[in-house]
């Protein structure tokens, strides 16, 4: 059942509601909590799609807002609350619940909470999720205050290393990130691998595409976790593509080059398939909602050495590696001593060049930064070689004194 309100008001929406309830049969709400989705007029389709796929698993009360200033003066100065009403199960975006699009004209986009307050459900928890152009503190955004969790999604930013930078700057209970939903299927798999061969371990590498959080946020939760060297590694995708684990019995290598299919690699077993697949917006939303409780182990890993992630400089791109090289390789080594100090970068390898450079805040790294006085070395012996070929004008100089 589709309602559709002009210049209504939130009364008349919850009028509207109950009557569409009843007329159905069912005067009983039956849904757990209400998740508000704060979009814009192009993204809401895909938005509310995952949430209505979400609700099936969470029957809840979907409210889309989408605000809509207006651009002129006089757009701006006016408001109107339009609003569309899906309720029943036998409609495809409606899910299983409620759905209520609200559209905020002129000033009224500006007071949203206002508005989605009293369609709130009494007595349910409430999640709000920000697919695109989430606020810089979402805690301390308008919505964001009546939410018991906060959702976000940092790969869907311009840039999403600077996102994970913010958002653990600006991290309270109950905020979460889809790039850290994303790794869930990595993190338990490497956990039971772990679990099945123990070992010492010594270090880490992680494989993904350039522009993936979650690639940082694994690399950061292996360094927080098991307090080794983690370097970050750039492939081609889809999304991570290898975890590597060094080990004193041999490597543990989890690698999925296809997106959907990995191969586990434990020493002393055989090599086994698991299945790794990239998993849809929906899917992620849904596990999201099955707990509602602060996300620690989120608010370890996003705030373990961030400060070494760092976004690429627009003014120095990447430079173009020859064809015969192999690919440009980035790492950022994450260790425990370096966690919250500030000299190593630590960057994903957008603006680094084909050369492979680490950043490490540990005592090795003065030893290491030693390296090209060596090379240097090297480069002076053309001149001792360009003396050596100025002894024949010398000979040639005698010569002509003789004669």
């Amino acid at each position: 059942m589709n309602i559709d309100l002009t210049d209504t008001t939130s009364s008349r929406i919850n009028a509207e509601l109950v009557k569409a309830r009843r007329s159905l049969g069912s005067p009983a709400t039956g849904m757990v909590l209400t998740l508000v989705i704060v979009t814009d007029e192009g993204n809401h389709y895909d938005a509310l799609k995952a949430a209505s796929g979400a609700s099936r698993e969470h029957p809840s009360r979907i409210l889309v807002v989408v605000r809509r200033p207006g651009r002129s003066p006089r757009d701006r100065a006016q408001h109107r609350l339009d609003a569309e009403v899906r309720v029943g199960t036998d409609a495809r975006e409606a899910g299983s619940g409620e759905t209520v699009i609200l559209r905020l004209h002129g000033e009224l986009a500006s007071h949203s909470h206002s508005v989605v307050l009293p369609l709130l459900l009494p007595d349910a928890p409430v999640v709000v999720w920000w697919p695109e152009n989430a606020p810089e503190n979402p805690a301390e955004d308008a919505l964001g205050k009546l939410a018991q969790r906060r959702i976000t999604d940092a790969a869907a930013t311009e840039d999403p290393v600077g996102a994970l930078s913010l958002r653990a700057s600006t991290y309270a209970p109950g905020d979460t990130d889809l790039s850290w939903t994303r790794i869930t299927p990595w993190r338990s798999m490497l956990a039971a691998s772990l679990d099945q061969k123990h070992s010492t371990l010594h270090s880490a590498v992680i494989e993904g595409e350039e522009y993936n959080p979650s690639s940082e946020l694994l690399a950061l939760w292996l360094a927080e976790r098991l307090r080794i060297p983690v370097e970050r590694r750039i492939s081609e995708g889809p999304g991570i593509t290898a975890v590597r684990l060094e080990t004193a019995d041999g490597q543990i290598c989890l690698d999925r080059a296809n997106g959907a299919l990995a191969e586990l690699a434990v020493p002393g077993q055989p090599d086994r398939h698991v299945a790794l697949q990239r998993r849809t917006t929906a899917e992620l939303i849904a596990e999201e909602l099955r707990r509602l409780d602060p996300d620690e182990a989120y608010a370890e890993a996003v705030s373990f050495g961030v400060n070494k992630l760092a976004a690429p400089d627009p003014a120095h791109p990447t430079p173009t590696a020859p064809a015969p090289a192999p690919a440009a390789t980035a790492t950022a080594t994450a260790t425990a001593q370096g966690g919250g100090d500030g000299d190593g970068d630590g960057k994903t390898g957008k603006s680094k060049p084909p050369a492979k450079k680490t950043a490490s805040a540990s005592s090795a790294g003065p030893s290491k930064k030693a390296a090209p006085s060596a090379s240097s070395s090297k480069k002076a012996a053309p001149s001792a070689s360009s003396s050596k070929k100025a002894a024949p004008s010398a000979s040639s100089s005698q010569k002509a004194a003789d004669k």
